[in-house]
């Protein structure tokens, strides 16, 4: 039977129903343009931990919609960095799938494109109906695409997967808004951002959503501004099925085995805390190459464990969301919702005027105001605010030198590379 006619339980259904059995749901970020490889890498993952979700991950040319390149790296057998989706015949991508995405393991493509149209098409021909992005923060990060054709690519390809409801799908979109840039974004514009890209969903017509936050400098920072995405994702979301998915720190990663390895068990043990329910991993390869299959698996084991010992955990109070993240955020999400109606129009003004400004972003359309600092407890604070409508709210620290700022891109794997941890991982 071809996958197009195969449709397990919803991915937000079974995000939910392991985490009302007290499981972490742990995923990698995988993808291989062999589609040997890619078959191999999702069975060798579903096995991998009591509740894991499968990666399709996309190549660069497919993510910027220059399907002829990955043509012919397919055809001179040149590996890619991704899954070129649209690149392979339906029957192709469909065996890769055939009897391993089912109830126990749904499967999300995650790309990166702000021009999304032609992957939603392919996955939802493929019987798929997870994925990931949304249209500021799969913009801003990754070209120069002008941010007003991303809220039109990001609107239509957001009405395409909700049309998939008609045939029996309950389609789940993920932001990628609380990752802008991986590092030395404090975490009230990324809770902000999350939370407006998934208001820009839930606007489209999606029902089942996932808000994202990357793991930062700070342990405490980082579980305020987790409570705060969860608070407003109640305020701003409530018809609307939503968890929180949490990634492991997307920076310069540890180069020691054991320091990656504390890394990414902190982070499981941040989801359990704050009660996230996914946990997007990373590996002890991470600073050096890309990883393997069964280094894959490894993180997914790790990070499982680590969620499994933190279990008895108390679950999260509703107060512990009053917070000065949470403040920061939402002061950014009402001034944008000010601006217009339309989220999309409100998005455009917003980063127009500067009241939304990503800093040490170089895209043509993001002001380029703000800058932050790590400060002595080593939390993210704005060394400088720009426009942003947060000055009443906001911690302030100084401005970095050019030594600061690699200080600052580096601490988290300085912090975890310890004297007593050099062995460099294999």
């Amino acid at each position: 039977m071809n996958a197009l006619h195969r449709r397990p339980r919803s991915f937000g259904r079974f995000v939910a129903e392991a985490q009302a059995r007290g499981a972490l749901v742990v995923q990698p970020r995988m993808g291989f343009s062999d589609p040997a490889l890619m078959r191999a890498g999702l069975l060798a993952t579903k096995g991998a931990a009591d509740a894991v979700v499968g990666t399709l991950t996309i190549d660069s040319y497919t993510r910027v919609g220059d399907e002829p390149s990955a043509v012919r790296a397919l055809h001179d057998q040149v590996p890619l960095n991704g899954f070129p989706i649209t690149s392979y015949s339906p029957h192709t991508a469909s065996w890769v799938l055939d009897g391993v995405r089912d109830a126990s393991f749904p499967v999300q493509v995650r790309h990166g494109s702000a021009r999304p149209q032609g992957i939603v098409a392919a996955l939802a021909l493929l019987g798929l109906d997870a994925t990931e992005g949304g249209p500021v923060s799969y913009c801003l990060p990754y070209g120069r695409t002008p941010l007003l054709d991303s809220v039109r690519n990001w609107r239509e390809s957001c009405e395409a997967l909700a049309a998939l409801r008609a045939s029996g799908a309950e389609p789940h979109l993920e932001t990628f808004g609380g990752c802008m840039l991986g590092q030395l974004c404090p975490p009230g514009l990324l809770v902000a951002i999350s939370a407006l890209e998934a208001l820009f969903f839930h606007r489209a017509g999606l029902r089942s959503i996932s808000l994202s936050y990357a793991q930062q400098t700070s342990p405490a920072q980082d579980r305020e501004a987790v409570h705060a995405l969860r608070r407003l994702a109640g305020e701003l979301l409530p018809d609307t099925d939503w968890h929180i998915v949490l990634y492991t720190y997307m920076g310069l990663y540890p180069r020691t085995r054991r320091g990656a390895l504390d890394l990414l068990e902190r982070s499981a043990e941040l989801a359990v805390e704050t009660g996230a329910a996914r946990l997007i991993v990373k590996t002890t390869a991470e600073s050096h190459r890309i990883p393997t299959v069964a280094e894959n698996a490894e993180a997914l084991r790790v990070a499982s464990r680590a969620a499994a010992r933190h279990v008895a955990a108390p679950p999260p109070r509703a107060d512990l969301a009053d917070n000065p993240v949470y403040a920061e955020a939402r002061a950014l999400v009402d001034a944008v919702l000010d601006l217009d109606a339309d989220l999309g129009r409100a998005l455009l003004k917003a980063f127009a005027r500067g009241l939304l400004d990503v800093p040490y972003c170089l895209h043509p359309d993001n002001a380029g105001r703000t800058r932050s600092a790590i400060d002595r407890d080593g939390r993210l604070v704005w060394s400088e605010i720009g426009a942003m409508p947060i000055g009443h709210v906001s911690r302030r620290g100084r401005r970095l030198t050019a030594m600061g700022l690699y200080d600052a891109l580096s601490f988290v794997q300085r912090r975890h590379d310890t004297p007593q941890t050099q062995e460099v991982a294999a």
